[in-house]
């Protein structure tokens, strides 16, 4: 019994190979199922992308669709997935199967990895495919290698390409800019392509974010329809190209963007490209979220499964304009309030160029000591006698012309020769292809936590684009930068991560200017816009929970739009990470103490909101109104958010529908963190009662909210 316990055991982490060309390969969840299989032709077709079929034998019935990686020369007509130039300039590549491998992975994640190659020029792609079942989510990605004698040039490499055969397709995109993130506009795909993509380098997203949904037949609801959701995870450059064919065929190609980003490699050199995540929901937005959430949490966000912490932000109550007694002071009033952490935002560092506004310092990683003339340290001691974390504000890829790291290392800024400098937000993007510059940037953490152990978390900033696109280092590789820059910023991360692994960071970009999962592999969350106007911050956390789990998104109470009250935008901001940038001076007595109960409220509800099963009741986008709902996995417990915004005159209101509850179980039902620190009436429906006949949350209050608890009896 022993002995096949053991076997067991070691079949389960052995690579199952198959080399059958006519069997169906599949790769599958509990529900959803992408099916490839090889053609007499030797090629690789996709057969099936769908709901899980009952057996497996059946796929084998299904017609092959176009090929699972389309290259550029050959017979297709339409937007390739690979563009290699081989040695001799030929510019047309082949590929035909060669293997496939299927395995389980340490995670629980199912591994496929199907090898071609071209039987010409020997270069070979690997694809990469992991489904993790429960959560139904399939991540995907490329590896190119050459087999050459000589180097070949990589002009296109995919991660991913799916193709779909439809009556309509209908496209959810997510861009904006700076305080307005993540607008979500959908539209009806015809034939053509229509291409998402962003050429800037670092903060990548400030225009368009790296994620999209794809709606097949019909326009998908929050609960019904089948849709794609697809991001990928790449700090960089990306691009996504919808084309619908002559036939009415839609292929979807997801990757790194391909301009002024010609990739050479050397003989036997191989090329990664990053991870393409995706999922295929047959109910609706709502289900592909919490497929999204459940993974992220699980397997891919630092901390996914970890608490958050609170706090209490100096920005917005003294931008630049403090000293080391303003601070102290703010320290106190973090603990009274009750958060976990205080963060120092920028304007702590420099000298020569000291860092009274954004025009200078950035890039001299020293104390000023006019403001702090006892140092960090005397912040950090402070915080650890008051009983809260402390926090610290950094920008270490960029650097400022007015700075000492400027004046003595121009050679490692990226900046193009002959040319006068262009500057956004007066700074410049250092080159981090460099591997001087990728230790000068890990040397930025790595000296102040060394300095000072007790800095407990970095805000990490990204404030500009790439301007003047030209490095120093790479010389005559000038298109490999955009890529190199993001491998260099990984380099950096992994190195931090991997010496200070309880170190928490916020990924942040000017606002939501880089929030991508390979990111979150090394921040605990991200910082989603400046804007802090509760009524925009409704939208622009509805469109990044479409994605990402709600303990991702940091979520700050501030005094943008003094028209919504206190208890309003407190109530939206506990939709998300709970932080403050508040200061006492600004608020009175009533006020300071219904956000030390909104905190406790907050803590108590963390659970439920940050590891919770997330149903958006109703879009702003709909109206006057929204609601969103927060179930924990027990379906015990729940919390019901109700925003009133601008709601119409003499309006007929009609009762919400509660989701995600036991129809069996009887639920009391109570309104709770109402300003006059009461708690409502506790009324007990059933479960189904709430789901089917609900309950009336809007009012004409304009302006207004409320917070539900829902309990299970």
């Amino acid at each position: 019994m022993r002995f096949l316990t053991i076997l067991l055991a070691a079949f389960l982490v052995l690579p199952i190979c198959a080399n059958a060309q006519n069997e169906p390969i599949v790769i599958a969840t509990d529900d959803i199922a992408l099916v490839y299989s090889v053609g007499d032709n030797g090629r690789l077709y996709q057969k099936y992308f769908g709901k899980k079929l009952n057996n497996t034998t059946d796929y084998a019935q299904i017609s092959n669709m176009p090929e699972a990686y389309i290259t550029h020369g050959m017979e297709d007509y339409f937007e390739p997935a690979l563009h290699i130039v081989h040695t001799d300039a030929n510019p047309s590549t082949l590929l035909k199967y060669v293997s496939h491998a299927q395995s389980v992975l340490s995670d629980g994640a199912k591994q496929t990895v199907i090898t071609l190659a071209d039987p010409v020029y020997k270069d070979e792609v690997q694809l990469y495919y992991v489904a993790y079942p429960a959560e139904n989510i399939i991540k995907t990605h490329t590896i190119i290698t050459n087999k050459e004698k000589k180097a070949i040039k990589l002009e296109k490499y995919a991660s991913s390409m799916l193709h779909f055969n439809c009556n309509a397709y209908y496209l959810t995109q997510f861009d904006g800019d700076w305080a307005r993130e993540v607008d979500m506009a959908e539209q009806k795909l015809e034939f053509g392509k229509k291409v998402i993509d962003t050429k800037l380098g670092a903060r990548a997203n400030m225009f368009v974010s790296p994620f999209f949904q794809v709606a097949l037949n019909e326009p998908a609801q929050e609960n019904q329809g089948e849709v794609l959701f697809g991001t990928l995870a790449w700090s960089g450059n990306f691009r996504f190209t919808f084309e619908i064919d002559q036939k009415g065929m839609l292929r979807v190609i997801s990757g790194i963007n391909p301009y002024a980003s010609q990739y050479t490699l050397a003989k036997g050199e191989s090329f990664r490209t990053p991870e393409f995540i995706f999922t295929l929901s047959m109910n609706g937005k709502g289900e592909a979220s919490r497929n999204f959430h459940d993974w992220a949490r699980q397997y891919q966000v630092k901390e996914g499964m970890g608490d958050r912490m609170t706090l209490l932000n100096n920005w917005e109550a003294t931008y630049f304009d403090f000293n080391e007694e303003k601070l102290i002071g703010l320290i106190g009033e973090a603990r009274e309030l009750g958060v976990d952490m205080f963060l120092l935002d920028d304007g702590w560092f420099a000298n020569k160029y000291p860092r009274s506004s954004d025009h200078q310092g950035l890039g001299d990683w020293l104390e000023t000591k006019d403001k702090l003339p006892n140092g960090i340290g005397r912040l950090t001691a402070e915080a650890e006698k008051q009983g809260v974390k402390f926090g610290l504000w950094i920008e270490p890829e960029m650097v400022n012309p007015k700075s000492e790291l400027y004046e003595n290392h121009k050679d490692w800024v990226i900046t193009l020769p002959n040319r006068d400098e262009y500057y956004f937000r007066n700074q410049l993007v250092l080159d981090l292809s460099n591997p001087k510059v990728q230790d000068y940037v890990f040397g930025v953490v790595d000296d102040l936590m060394t300095k000072y152990p007790d800095i407990a978390y970095f805000k990490w900033d990204c404030n500009s684009p790439i301007t003047n696109i030209y490095s120093n280092y790479l010389k005559a590789n000038q298109t490999h930068l955009y890529v190199d820059y993001v491998r260099g910023l990984y380099n950096v991360l992994e190195r931090i991560k991997t010496k200070y692994p309880d170190l928490r960071m916020m990924m942040c970009s000017g606002g939501g200017g880089r929030t991508d999962y390979e990111g979150l592999k090394y921040f605990a969350e991200f910082w989603a816009s400046d804007n802090t106007d509760p009524i925009e911050r409704l939208f622009i956390q509805w469109g990044y929970s479409q994605i990402f789990p709600t303990k991702t998104i940091c979520a700050h109470v501030t005094n943008w739009n003094r028209n919504a009250s206190l208890k309003f935008r407190v109530n939206v901001a506990m939709m998300g990470k709970l932080g403050f940038d508040l200061k006492f001076a600004d608020m009175n007595q009533n006020d300071i103490e219904y956000c030390k109960r909104s905190i406790k409220d907050y803590n108590r509800m963390k659970p439920v909101v940050l590891d919770g099963d997330l149903y958006r009741l109703v879009s702003p986008y709909s109206g006057e109104h929204t609601s969103s709902m927060y179930v924990d996995k027990t379906k015990k417990h729940a919390y019901v958010f109700a925003f009133d915004v601008f709601p119409r005159f003499d309006e007929q209101f009609r009762n919400v529908c509660l989701q995600g509850l036991d129809p069996a179980t009887m639920y009391a039902v109570k309104e709770i963190n109402r300003e006059d620190g009461r708690e409502g009436e506790t009324r007990v429906y059933s479960g189904d009662y709430l789901m089917k006949v609900g309950l009336q949350l809007f009012t004409t209050g304009k302006l207004s909210s409320r917070v539900y608890e829902v309990i299970a009896q």
